[in-house]
């Protein structure tokens, strides 16, 4: 592979994870915030974050559409929790514990973020 090819596929990755901000003054980082959430301080830097994460709690949701879907709160390894979509598996399989990484293609009109499981889910028991 040349290195034009591979310089494209880095920038591929950096562009699927998704911008945080960080404080300058005590280093939190936070996702969507106008104001640091531990300092109140304005003064946040972008960041770009791989999006990888870790399930912290899960819910099977089924307002507003016909179909069932998850949503879970999701820690990032930079240290944040925000709450996201869950895809690539029935809802009522996501479990916590579970890492996630996003969804590479195209960003939903919602705004929402959108994550997929980085390995299938176990067949569960209880559910037969």
């Amino acid at each position: 592979m040349s290195q034009t090819g591979m310089g494209t596929v880095q920038k591929a990755h950096e562009e699927c994870g998704l911008a945080y901000h960080r404080c300058r003054w005590c280093g939190t980082a936070s996702f969507r915030r106008l104001l640091c959430p531990v300092c109140a301080s304005s003064e946040l830097e972008p960041e770009r974050t791989t999006g990888d994460g870790v399930i912290v709690r899960t819910a099977v949701i089924h307002r507003y559409t016909e179909a069932a879907r998850n949503e879970s709160l999701v820690r990032f390894s930079e240290g944040f929790v925000f709450r996201c979509r869950i895809v690539g598996a029935a809802p009522h399989l996501v479990t916590v514990g579970a890492r996630v990484r996003p969804v590479s293609g195209d960003e939903p009109e919602t705004g929402e973020v959108v994550l997929e499981l980085c390995e299938p889910p176990a067949a569960r028991q209880d559910w037969i």
